[in-house]
């Protein structure tokens, strides 16, 4: 086992949980985030035990694009992405629909060998509706030698009086586009990277895939090293496909409604879970699996 996860600073607008002398991640929660760009909170900059940078920020070809994040692309006909919007006939266009994620509250614990961060958001759209309740929750745990675990849960509660329709671009006519939901984007050193995944699947053709987990290797500038991120799906979720692009940019997205729209009655709620393993150095397919089978849900 490695050292323990410690917060090292919490603020009004962010908090940070670090491993002896690594700041593991900054939890931004209150952003000082363009409209535009849809504010929500984010992590970045996360980082490999070895404190090397797994994360993107406003990347130039998508400046909403920021760390790893909790979103969605299309909440009927809302955009809580941020930019521009698919519009069926039309590509993308940009509206007066961008929404924004407002935190509330955390409700922390450090408990052992692991932190617990438990956060309330209110989802407003462009106009100031309140849509959506959020009940989110990470813990850093199983922090060994060589990686160490965010483990993430969302539970959306609408709260708006009529249904919400989750969608994505795909959903909206784009092929192969389906984004929305849990996101990472990668350093741009990462691009062309190597991307593994169960059941012997490999590459883009995961794309539009289902699968129980998904790896994703690159390397790094000014270093001498590689570093793998590992995003595994729960097995509650429903209808999961994978988003993943090695080029023009580094990016996966465990998608919730890639194909198909998600219906959330009034008053109803949709909760998704994720892990997402950080580990330093190149983890081949082996070690994914033995990795995977030692660290059940």
């Amino acid at each position: 086992m490695g050292e323990r996860p410690v917060i090292t600073r919490q603020d009004d607008e962010v908090l940070v949980v670090s491993v002896g002398d690594v700041e593991l991640f900054t939890y931004v929660h209150r952003p000082s985030t363009p409209a535009f760009e849809g504010p929500k909170p984010y992590l970045h900059p996360v980082r490999t035990l070895a404190g090397d940078v797994v994360t993107a920020f406003r990347p130039h070809d998508h400046r909403w694009h920021k760390g790893v994040q909790m979103t969605a692309t299309d909440v009927s006909g809302e955009n809580f992405w941020g930019g521009v919007s698919y519009v069926r006939d039309q590509g993308y266009v940009a509206l007066p629909n961008v929404g924004t994620m407002r935190h509330e509250d955390f409700t922390i614990t450090e408990t052992g060998d692991e932190v617990h961060v438990g956060e309330m958001l209110s989802w407003f759209t462009e106009a100031g509706q309140h849509w959506i309740h959020e009940a989110r929750q990470f813990t850093v745990r199983d922090v060994e030698e060589d990686s160490w675990t965010l483990e993430f849960a969302t539970t959306l509660t609408n709260v708006r009086a009529e249904p919400l329709v989750f969608g994505s671009p795909t959903t909206n006519g784009r092929e192969l586009a389906g984004y929305t939901g849990f996101f990472w984007r990668g350093p741009r050193s990462f691009t062309d990277g190597t991307v593994i995944a169960a059941d012997g699947g490999s590459g883009e053709e995961m794309m539009g895939k289902s699968a129980r987990w998904l790896a994703y290797i690159g390397q790094h500038d000014e270093v001498d090293r590689t570093s793998t991120m590992l995003f595994v799906d729960h097995p509650a979720n429903k209808n999961t496909t994978w988003f993943v692009r090695t080029t023009l940019f580094a990016a996966v997205n465990p998608s919730f409604a890639f194909f198909d729209t998600v219906e959330l009655p009034s008053g109803e709620s949709l909760t998704l879970r994720y892990r997402l393993v950080i580990a330093n150095g190149e983890w081949g397919r082996e070690h994914v699996e033995s990795y995977v089978e030692k660290h059940p849900w």
